[in-house]
């Protein structure tokens, strides 16, 4: 049977009436459903799932009133509607179906469900919140619950006296009811996608709210969590204005709630105008959150926030689309975090997110951006690398190809062309390619409908430059002939040192570019193409001799990226790679090229045995040195940039988690309750790494105690670093205890597994716990990014056993996610069996 609803009913307006009952954990509603019918038919087919249907009738246009009889199938999750008369088939024309149901407020995280959290007095409070991306509208009230079925909604909600409830739109109107509850009734919405569609309800608080240009601005919080919430109101103020100049268009409704949910399986969602977000990623002690933590939160409200235009106001038409919401939304958080703290250099911070969707489209399992979708589990897997990272990098590609007051004009048609309605990719490619006159589809299609991606060569010969193009692959032997057109942006050197930049497109023959000389040659000027460059050992050997010479930030990342795929995929051995990093950057000084530097010194540690790791830690460590030395163990009493500071931090990790520099540990154990949270941050993961019992019993009291959502979750992730497996199985036993959310789980259990002491037995607890923990942890993709940590588990014959039991225990959903992993195992497992003995021989020498 066909995912998708037969066509010839079109919804056109819901009135949603709800009335949850938090302590019995039910709720009751109506919903009446204003409907063209286009065609005659036999029955009206909806979508639901986990609802008591008590009641369906049908009010035709003509004042005729229909009893109805329903039928509502599980496993389709749709309710069939038909004439209780026996009078045949439903004649075209306008009705209104109204419907009521009873539903419970379910414990799983998704549709509407029950959320808790316990006051600074001990006792529990529960509240009803929603997240219906992608199929779990149905979950709440019977609907057509498919993206391209925009509707308008009134909603309308029946709460106990004293609770705060809010929804998609602003409160219009406030009933005391004759038992004491209270009807609140918010605003029709513009037309919008069910799984837009949102409410929350509870003893919670709102602040009071700012006017954004004639739209109020709130958080909605836990009481007591008022103090938390000036960073992302500040935040969320710059980027209703940002958006609204970037798009050319007015935010699209009437007010926005940022609402902290205790209970929540993503990150956040862009309902239209009611925002739920994890409490991490909207709460923020600024003096208790790392730099770090705090970029992650602005970048997740600009985010969110982006969509409230791409996304909610234009929206795909179908599920394969979702790229075009996520993608855009993760390019243009970028953007407007940049706008907002240009000291951050989110861009440069951009890399990191280009690298690992070239670490993922890179394996043999990869998929295209964009493919068909057709059930409700592959919805799901498209919420990934791939549709995220991928398609953002891909979008930066096309930005920095045409021009970024270009597309932006691309942009600005698109959305004024389809706003309300839905969209597929060649309607954004239409757009980009009015606005710029350039062949936007031809160079893309291939790009969003074939997996992978190029490595570039430019090599000069005697009649000028050669570009060419080879389908890359970690595994070589699974390279293909595919190919693509490739916007380059070259930097060609000159004798009088100046850098010139050409522009243009390579498709699968290779290009000689006459009258074109010159030395060096930057095949990905600003590392902003999603391909790679493909320097032979030879240069790489160069580089490691005379530095990088004068790439930029982004292309000495790129540089380092590209030899540790070299090195994966088995064109560069592990000595040279290391050799590279260790002499070629010694002088770096840019936090994201140590950031790329200090993750591979770690992969490669796990390599090693005793003795070679020891010599291994002292090279590392002396490679460090200047870079440390220059910025001291503290910052300096004037202040200093937020990028310096995690600099410092990302080489203490290195040193002291990494490298075991005695000297390192001590010093961060010194630094625990630093007052400058981005280096107590690095403290406690270098004292976890190296902790006893003692200190977990520290790390894990702060944890119990912490008073704000960063600190709970710093030292939350910290359990899962200890060396000492039974200290590590206590917090993992926590997720089936209750101790640890179960929004957390996943999440800890796959920073346990990453563990480089401690994976196999994090793997042991899994495997062995499998069934209950699939029976508690959310339903969605944080199962799939769990099983990231089976990555690291790459000793042969673990990394068998790993095989074997998910070959017999396939996730409900997120197949292709876990495929990649496992074949990212073998990659390591290949590597620790081709330059493990390598590597720990020059070491000997």
């Amino acid at each position: 049977m066909s995912p998708r609803l037969p066509a010839g009913v079109v919804p056109r307006h819901y009135a949603i009436e709800l009335a949850p009952d938090l302590e019995a954990a039910t709720f009751s509603g109506t919903v009446d459903v204003d409907i063209d019918i286009e065609e005659r038919s036999a029955a009206i087919v909806m979508n639901a799932a986990e609802l008591s249907i008590v009641s369906a009738r049908l009010d035709a246009a003509d004042a005729e009133t229909l009893e109805l009889d329903f039928a509502l199938d599980a496993e389709s999750e749709r309710l069939t509607l038909s004439r209780r008369d026996g009078g045949g088939e439903f004649a075209p024309g306008s009705a209104r179906l109204a419907i009521t149901f009873d539903g419970v407020l379910n414990d799983q995280l998704h549709g509407f469900y029950r959320s808790t959290y316990t006051d600074d007095d001990g006792a529990s409070h529960t509240i009803a919140t929603t997240q219906f991306e992608s199929t779990d509208a149905r979950r709440a009230f019977p609907c057509f619950d498919e993206p391209a079925l925009k509707a308008t909604f009134a909603t309308t909600l029946i709460v106990e006296d004293g609770l705060l409830a809010v929804s998609n739109t602003a409160e219009t109107g406030r009933e005391r009811m004759e038992d004491g509850r209270v009807r609140v009734s918010f605003a029709t919405t513009m037309p919008m996608s069910t799984y837009l569609v949102a409410f929350v309800v509870g003893p919670l608080e709102a602040t009071e709210p700012i006017d954004c240009g004639g739209v109020p601005l709130r958080v909605i919080h836990r009481p007591g969590r008022a103090g938390q919430t000036g960073f992302a109101l500040d935040v969320a103020a710059h980027a209703l204005a940002w958006f609204s100049n970037y798009y050319g268009l007015p935010y699209p409704s009437d007010k926005v709630d940022l609402v902290a949910v205790p209970d929540f399986a993503f990150g956040a969602m862009e309902n239209l105008g009611c925002v739920t977000f994890r409490e991490v990623l909207l709460l923020v002690d600024p003096g208790a959150a790392s730099q770090p933590e705090l970029q992650q939160v602005a970048k997740v409200i600009n985010h969110e926030l982006a969509h409230m235009w791409f996304g909610d106001l234009v929206t795909m038409a179908w599920w394969e689309g979702i790229w075009l919401n996520e993608a855009f939304a993760t390019f243009m958080e970028t953007a407007c975090t940049d706008a907002y703290r240009p000291g951050w250099q989110v861009w440069s911070t951009f890399c990191r997110s280009r690298a690992s969707a070239l670490s993922t489209d890179a394996l043999a399992s990869t998929r295209p951006v964009e493919y068909p979708v057709h059930s409700p589990a592959e919805a799901e897997d498209m919420f990934d690398v791939i549709t995220y990272e991928k398609g953002a990098a891909l979008v930066r590609m096309l930005e920095q190809y045409l021009g970024t007051e270009t597309f932006r004009a691309g942009v600005r048609l698109y959305l004024r062309r389809h706003a309300y309605a839905n969209t597929v990719t060649e309607d954004l490619w239409n757009s980009l390619a009015d606005a710029s006159g350039e062949p936007v589809g031809q160079i893309m299609d291939g790009w969003i409908h074939q997996g992978g991606y190029p490595a570039v060569t430019a090599t000069a010969t005697d009649h000028g430059l050669r570009v060419s193009q080879r389908h890359f692959t970690l595994d070589p032997e699974r390279s293909d002939e595919r190919s693509w057109v490739v916007p380059l942006r070259l930097r060609i050197g000159s004798p009088a040192g100046d850098r010139d930049e050409m522009r243009l497109l390579l498709d699968g023959l290779p290009r000689t570019l006459t009258g074109v000389a010159g030395d060096p040659v930057t095949v990905n000027s600003g590392a902003s193409g999603f391909y790679r460059d493909d320097p032979s050992p030879d240069a790489l050997a160069a580089v490691a001799s005379k530095g990088p010479g004068d790439r930029n930030a982004e292309e000495r990342h790129g540089l380092v990226d590209d030899a540790w795929a070299a090195t994966l995929a088995g064109r560069l051995d592990a000595p040279a790679y290391l050799d590279l990093v260790l002499r070629g950057f010694v002088d770096e000084r840019d936090l994201t090229v140590w950031q790329a530097i200090a993750g591979t010194q770690a992969h490669l540690r796990r390599l090693l045995d005793a003795d070679a790791a020891q010599r291994f830690c002292e090279l590392v460590v002396a490679a460090s040195d200047d870079a440390a030395a220059d910025l001291g163990l503290d910052p300096p009493a004037g202040g200093e940039d937020e990028r310096t500071g995690e600099l410092r931090a990302t080489l203490l990790r290195l040193r002291g988690a990494v490298a075991d520099h005695t000297a390192t540990i001590e010093a961060c154990r010194q630094r625990l309750d630093h007052p400058d949270p981005t280096l107590a941050a690095a403290a406690l993961g270098v004292v976890a790494a190296h902790g006893d019992a003692e200190d977990f019993a520290w790390v894990r009291g702060r944890f119990e105690t912490a008073s704000d959502p960063q600190t709970e979750q710093r030292h939350l992730a910290a359990l899962a670093d200890f060396g000492d497996p039974e200290l590590v199985r206590t917090i993992l036993e926590g997720t089936l205890e209750g101790s640890v959310r179960t929004q957390d789980g996943p999440y800890l259990v796959r920073r346990a597994l990453l563990n480089r002491v401690c994976g196999s037995e994090a793997w042991d607890f899994l495997a062995e716990h499998w069934d209950r923990l699939l029976g508690i942890f959310p339903t969605n993709y944080s199962l799939a990014r769990m099983l990231e940590g089976v990555t690291a588990l790459d000793r042969a014959e673990l990394a068998a056993r790993v095989h074997a039991f998910l070959a017999e225990h396939p996730l409900p959903q997120g197949a292709k996610q876990v495929a990649q992993h496992l074949e990212r195992l073998d990659v390591n497992v290949a590597l620790r069996a081709r330059e493990s003995d390598r590597l720990a021989a020059v070491l000997a020498s």
